[in-house]
């Protein structure tokens, strides 16, 4: 399985923000763990600020605590 990398993002990202955000992503991945770029993928889903809460803290953050490895700058209990 290759690495396919998803991003959730507030909405209002240009397409030229879009890319270059996939294009780091990609790299960060590729430098990390030694992939070359054939097999590394990067997708983005926008979030509105009304189902912000439900789409992404608690099923992604609070929901998955063991699988987070960046934690927001708020407590994870503020997001449950």
């Amino acid at each position: 399985m290759a690495p396919h990398e998803f991003v959730k993002l507030w909405p209002g990202m240009t397409e030229a923000q879009r890319n270059l955000l996939a294009k780091r992503v990609a790299q960060a991945v590729m430098d990390v763990l030694g992939y070359g770029e054939e097999p590394v993928s990067v997708s983005m889903e926008e979030i509105g600020t009304q189902d912000g809460a439900e789409k992404v803290p608690k099923p992604d953050i609070a929901g998955k605590p063991d699988q987070l490895y960046k934690p927001p700058g708020c407590g994870l209990s503020d997001l449950a």
